[in-house]
């Protein structure tokens, strides 16, 4: 349809006319492909390749000022003018009436207050007439505090209905949800509004003060504590004093009694901000916690206020504590106490030194004599008799369990080497009278065993006695003790083994032919009575005619 030929007249049937000639109607491209997504573009040309609407005006606009046209007959048609609607959503858009308020909780178990009063704000959305309640944060209060209902439509009542701006005014209580909410004051806008709709609002109410935040404040103003100090010097001792620490080496004496060995320790003084901080020295295998600060950096006081303060607290405030320790506090040679535990310093490093020439040249850093410390020797629990003696005290000695050490040329040299000796049991029982036994020494580990020989109708079982094992010598010590060995193996002898009593009676020849060969490590009255007794077996061993002319 062309513009231009209707131009004048009523939108009406035979007012209208149709180019017979045009046969294109198609719709021009909006749409293009860029980069794989589809972006929207103005059409340069309208329906059937016409031009736009807006050209199309433009157009007539141009032809109504250059040719000035007459009216028809009837004149020009008046068109009616309409106010444009705006929609509620729109015209009321970020309009929101705010209202303060407060409300009263109740405090229980609570000697100080009965009840609390808190405030809040109310906004109220015109646009669709929902509500939010927020209240304002206060420092260090401890109570969840902010948005206490999110917006919504609250309810009025049970009937379904809903709170409108028309229900709310000053001095009013506004209950939701259990919580009456007094409303005290509005801002301007909320009160331009209300009266713009033929809302008379109240005379606005004081908000009243909370009893305990007053107290509270009044406290603490008396407190010469709440004035804040210059924070100059602070600032001083930080920038010259930053990074530079007193280093002191000490000796932690141990309180507890199961505890009465000596650790070492290294205590940091930090010149900043007079904070201590005291770290143990730990060796290997030592058996300690894995963490060696026993103390962490804080600031020891060194005398409180109150002689009856309590000993258990769980922070000790400025207000309490007369003194703190200093620099002054520590002298070589001097045992201090820190916290309940005695520390002796007994050197420093060379920047401490230096420190203590500067600021205190009348502080003599030298001990007063040669201290020497020697750490108590760690006492060995005693043996409980389980495994050997060598085993169970490796267990003291690391965490880790070794092996004890052996003698590896003493185990080639004597290997397969035995002493074998001839014993009877010495037993007040008359059912043991008769039982013969070989008691075998083992020259390659000092170990004795002992084997029962068998007698036949003697009602005893024969067979190993006692396996491997190093016998101490009577009235030795545990922890000290002393094992039997071949020095100690005579004839006539008696060789106690765990409460048993063994009388040596007979011996082998190779044991008095290996102690002749070590004959310096032998007493002689051992080496005598083994030669006695094998000198009378073999003088029955030898002929007839040799032992009569002995006798003759």
């Amino acid at each position: 349809m062309s513009f231009e030929w209707n131009n004048g007249l009523p939108f009406l049937p035979g007012y209208t006319f149709r180019d017979v000639k045009k046969s294109a109607f198609h719709r021009p491209q909006t749409l293009t492909c860029r980069n794989g997504y589809t972006l929207p573009q103005h059409p340069s040309v309208g329906i059937g390749q016409d031009p736009l609407l807006s050209q199309q005006l433009v157009q007539q606009e141009i032809s109504e000022v250059s040719f000035e046209e007459p009216d028809m007959t009837y004149g020009p048609s008046e068109q009616a003018v309409y106010e444009e609607y705006v929609p509620v959503y729109v015209a009321l858009d970020k309009k929101v009436l705010c209202f303060y308020a407060y409300f009263m909780e109740d405090i229980l178990f609570s000697p100080e207050e009965e009840n609390r009063i808190r405030y809040v704000i109310i906004y109220y959305y015109l646009e669709d007439d929902s509500m939010c309640i927020i209240e304002p944060l206060v420092e260090n209060s401890g109570i969840p505090q902010g948005k206490r209902i999110t917006r919504q439509r609250l309810p009025k009542n049970e009937h379904g209905e809903h709170y409108h701006w028309k229900d709310l005014n000053l001095g009013f209580d506004l209950e939701v949800y259990g919580v009456k909410y007094h409303i005290t004051h509005c801002d301007a806008f909320t009160k331009e509004f209300m009266e713009k709709e033929g809302i008379l609002l109240n005379d606005p109410e004081p908000m009243p003060e909370d009893l305990y935040s007053k107290s509270h404040r009044t406290k603490l103003a008396s407190h010469d504590s709440n004035i804040t100090p210059s924070n100059f010097e602070k600032m001083h001792r930080f920038l010259t004093m930053d990074r530079k620490v007193l280093r002191f080496f000490g000796l932690w004496e141990h309180s507890d009694p199961q505890l009465r060995n000596v650790s070492t320790v290294v205590i940091f003084f930090y010149l900043m901000d007079d904070t201590v901080e005291i770290r143990e020295v730990h060796k290997k295998n030592s058996g300690r916690d894995p963490f060696p600060v026993m103390m962490r950096r804080q600031k020891i006081p060194k005398k409180l206020k109150s002689e009856t303060f309590p000993s258990c607290v769980m922070e000790v405030s400025t207000e309490d504590v007369e003194e703190y320790f200093a620099p002054k506090d520590f002298q070589l040679g001097q045992t201090i106490k820190i916290l309940g535990h005695h520390f002796f310093l007994n050197d420093c490093d060379d920047f401490t030194k230096q420190y203590y020439q500067k600021n205190y040249p009348d502080r003599n850093l030298e001990l007063p004599k040669k201290v020497e410390v020697i750490e108590k020797k760690k006492e060995i629990p005693p043996y409980n008799g389980f495994g050997s003696l060598e085993d169970s005290i490796q267990n003291c000695y690391s965490l880790n369990p070794k092996p004890p050490r052996v003698n590896v040329l003493k185990m080639f040299e004597n290997d397969k080497t035995v002493l074998r000796y001839l014993a009877r049991l010495d037993s007040p029982h008359p059912e043991d009278e008769g039982r013969l036994f070989i008691l075998s020494y083992f020259l390659s580990d000092d170990m004795i065993s002992i084997f029962e020989k068998p007698v036949k109708n003697s009602g005893v079982i024969g067979g190993k006695f006692m396996i491997k094992t190093r016998v101490p010598k009577p009235g030795s010590s545990v922890e000290n003790p002393e094992f039997y060995s071949p020095a100690d193996l005579a004839i006539g002898a008696t060789v106690e083994v765990f409460s048993h009593r063994f009388v040596l009676i007979d011996v082998d020849h190779y044991v008095l032919k290996y102690l002749e060969s070590i004959s310096s490590q032998i007493p002689g009255p051992t080496l005598d009575s083994l030669r006695q007794k094998l000198g009378v077996e073999m003088t029955k061993n030898l002929p007839a005619q040799e032992n009569g002319e002995e006798k003759e």
